[in-house]
């Protein structure tokens, strides 16, 4: 009995460490293969617990050994874009411009009352208010709404409906911010899918007097088409 005592305090100190070592994210932010060593830590843990019988390094060895392959796999993705991708996978596009995608519904293996539950939770009520509905990597939704989408209160409704339906007339659309460089390097999937090409890239970072792509950490354009763009000496994004 007290030697089990023992094992449950040591691997339950061990594993907390691992994780913490792991870094600082929630569960609903592990990505999948983050989400699958974590479990195989716990069960790795469990065995040396339940059967005295087995030596506890081999618990331990193989949850540092799991460690491991997570610091590694995170290095990895720090300088290469390919391998996050591999990795994490890319954001889903679930709804553009207002309009249920259901090719990607069905892609991701999502039913329209999981979506429609995932909009409410987000409070959002009408599917018109919503210009585009992501699925991100960690499997939470991300929504861009349009900009006079706001509801009007009821002392005022009929008075502010005419004012914003005129405002709206000279608003342009939000859209999807897209990135076209990061971290040095060049998205050519985004380039292509934009209709550009590394001219335009090129030719926009000269604008703002940014002669090497390899200084820029990130530049993409915003909601409102606004290029943007932030140098590794920089602390700030400039437009």
């Amino acid at each position: 009995m007290f030697i089990v005592l023992i094992r449950t305090i040591f691997l339950y100190a061990l594993v907390i460490l691992v994780i913490r070592l792991m870094g600082k994210r929630q569960v609903g932010e592990l990505q999948p293969y983050e989400f699958v060593i974590t479990i195989m830590i716990s069960d790795l843990a469990a065995l040396p617990m339940q059967d005295t019988r087995l030596p506890l390094i081999l618990g331990i060895i193989p949850i540092i050994t799991l460690l491991f392959i997570k610091t590694i796999l995170s290095l990895i993705q720090l300088k290469s874009q390919k391998a996050r991708q591999v990795l994490e996978g890319e954001p889903c596009i679930l709804i553009s411009r207002g309009k249920i995608c259901f090719d990607a519904l069905k892609k991701q293996q999502i039913n329209l009352d999981e979506l429609m539950e995932e909009i409410r939770l987000a409070g959002y009520f009408d599917l018109s208010e919503i210009e585009f509905g992501i699925l991100e990597n960690n499997g939470q939704m991300s929504f861009l709404t349009s900009n006079n989408s706001s509801s009007s209160s009821s002392g005022s409704q009929n008075g502010s409906e005419s004012q914003s339906s005129n405002n709206s007339q000279g608003r342009k659309r939000p859209q999807l911010p897209v990135i076209y460089v990061l971290d040095g390097k060049i998205n050519n999937n985004t380039l292509t899918k934009s209709k550009q090409d590394n001219d335009w890239i090129m030719k926009e970072l000269k604008k703002h007097h940014v002669s090497s792509i390899e200084d820029v950490v990130i530049a993409m354009t915003d909601t409102n088409g606004k290029f943007i763009y932030q140098l590794h000496k920089d602390g700030e994004a400039r437009i």
